[in-house]
């Protein structure tokens, strides 16, 4: 439905994950019969959550355990982990500085080359402990960097940045990255984003895209709706971009998935994001709070180094528990924080929903009071949904 915003200009109502509810229908299920599974490329895991590229949140360490118990972390190939041979002290150093000179202190260490063979030794770590190796760069880094990634047999390349598009008008001394031939000529899976609308994701399902990211500034760390005013809200961009995944299935035969990409901080925001229609999400500073997390109680955007138009920042997330508490539990909060998988599958079973393609059909409604209704003593408390 269009909303008229004045005599000149149309707009079209859009809706966050907050504003939603998930209806049961007339069948349910045990939990445990819940299956989770998903599929990039040929790489398959039993849970459809993925730790995005920060470097609060994944270093070698973390990407090895979370492939260890079933999901996926993504490690940033222009973050600390490529600049500095020990990062230790340069996180100590993040950890440590205050509010007031903490963008300048990340622009002085930001500023440090990215030194090719750390790509390697990263990749090749993560590998020799039996690891997935999933990276990411920017469409520049790509360019850069993507013979070393390929040639250090890295797992999967996400392309990242807050907007990628096909259609990309660079100066006449630059030349862009052909996203299509980028994907070809790689000899693992690439995936794409970030994205919010149907007709760009289609674009980067046919240049060969082997999943697509949804999501333009609703991270936990990111200011990029503040400072450039960009951006749709996640239900209404993932439902968006799914039905440009079914249209390209349909045309096609080829089933690209769609990852809900920030935003998301509990179980029930996963959920939601599934019943939409992604077939799985990417997060950050839920895994920030974990205990082996590199980032020591705390999380920061990509950009927020940037030179020139910082557009994330720093944020206390705490520690509240290990990363398998957090992921399959048992949980030790009562905020839907922890144990994160069980609660997608007991959401699936009172939906009775018994795998992913089910869930994504669930009924959903408008539902703004949502999180409050009834909540009055847990919200005047700070317990629970108040929190």
């Amino acid at each position: 439905m269009e909303i008229q915003l004045g005599r000149g200009k149309m707009a079209r109502r859009a809706y966050g994950i907050d504003e939603i509810a998930l209806v049961p229908g007339k069948k349910t299920l045990d939990p445990s019969l819940a299956d989770t599974r998903w599929q990039i490329g040929n790489i398959e895991r039993e849970i459809p959550i993925i730790a995005s590229a920060m470097d609060g949140v994944v270093d070698v360490k973390m990407a090895v355990r979370l492939s260890e118990l079933g999901a996926l972390g993504v490690i940033n190939l222009e973050g600390i982990q490529t600049r500095y041979v020990d990062p230790e002290p340069i996180l100590d150093r993040i950890a440590s500085v205050g509010k007031d000179e903490f963008v300048t202190l990340m622009q002085e260490l930001y500023a440090e080359p990215i030194k090719p063979e750390l790509i390697k030794k990263r990749i090749q770590e993560i590998k020799q402990q039996g690891g997935i190796a999933a990276v990411s760069a920017t469409p520049v880094g790509a360019s850069k960097f993507g013979e070393v990634v390929a040639s250090s047999g890295a797992d999967l390349f996400f392309i990242q940045a807050t907007v990628v598009s096909t259609d990309h008008l660079s100066p006449n001394n630059i030349t862009p990255l052909n996203l299509a031939e980028f994907c070809r000529s790689m000899p693992m899976p690439v995936v794409l984003g970030n994205c919010v609308t149907y007709e760009v994701s289609l674009d980067l399902m046919r240049a060969g895209a082997a999943a697509i990211l949804v999501g333009i500034g609703p991270g936990a760390a990111c200011t990029s709706r503040g400072v450039l005013g960009v951006g749709v809200p996640q239900a209404t961009a993932i439902a968006d971009c799914t039905a440009a995944r079914d249209e390209f299935y349909q045309e096609t035969g080829k089933y690209i998935p769609v990852i809900a990409d920030g935003g998301l901080i509990t179980g029930g925001d996963i959920c939601k994001c599934i019943a939409c229609g992604a077939d799985g999400v990417m997060i950050g500073s839920p895994f920030a709070r974990a205990a082996e997390a590199p980032g020591r109680g705390y999380h920061w955007g990509m950009a927020t180094p940037s030179p020139v138009l910082p557009r994330g920042t720093r944020i206390r997330v705490g520690t509240t528990g290990t990363l398998e508490q957090i992921l399959r539990g048992p949980a030790v909060l009562d905020d839907g924080t922890h144990n994160l998988l069980g609660a997608l599958k007991t959401s699936m079973g009172t939906l009775g929903a018994k795998d992913i393609k089910e869930m994504q059909q669930v009924e959903v409604v408008i539902a703004p009071s949502l999180l409050t209704e009834g909540k009055v003593y847990q919200k005047a408390q700070h317990l629970g949904m108040g929190k």
